[in-house]
C-alpha cells in the first residue's frame, strides 16, 4: 500500500492506494500520527478513492485517527470511499460516529 498526504494550514488529506490490511495498518497509522503531530491540523480527511481493499484493520486506523484528532481539538472524516471498503464500514456501523462520504460515480 502507498500513502500520501496533502497538508494545508488547517487540514491534512491522506490518500490511500492499494490494500489496507493488517500489514499496512501499522504503517498507515504511523504515517497519519506523524502528519497530525507535526502539523496539528483542525481537520484530517482520509481519502479512500484509490483503496481497493480494506479489512477490519482499516476500521482501527479510522478510529485511531478520529481519537487523535479529538485529542487536539480537531475532527476527522472519511471521503470518496470505494465500494468494498464502504461495505466494511457500513457493516461496522462506523457512519454513526464519523462522517463518511461515498465515492461519486
Amino acid at each position: 500500500m502507498k500513502i500520501t498526504a496533502d497538508v494545508s494550514d488547517t487540514a491534512i488529506v491522506v490518500h490511500f492506494f492499494g490494500e489496507l490490511d493488517h500489514h499496512a495498518a501499522k504503517q498507515a497509522m504511523k504515517f497519519i500520527e506523524d502528519k497530525i503531530d507535526v502539523n496539528l491540523p483542525r481537520r484530517c480527511v482520509l481519502d479512500m478513492k484509490n483503496l481497493s481493499f480494506m479489512d477490519s484493520s482499516g476500521i482501527a486506523v479510522i478510529l485511531k485517527t478520529r481519537k487523535r484528532m479529538e485529542e487536539i481539538g480537531g475532527s476527522a472524516a472519511v471521503e470518496n470511499i470505494a465500494p468494498q471498503p464502504e461495505k466494511v464500514l457500513t457493516a461496522a456501523g462506523l457512519e454513526r460516529i464519523i462522517k463518511i462520504t461515498a465515492l461519486k460515480e
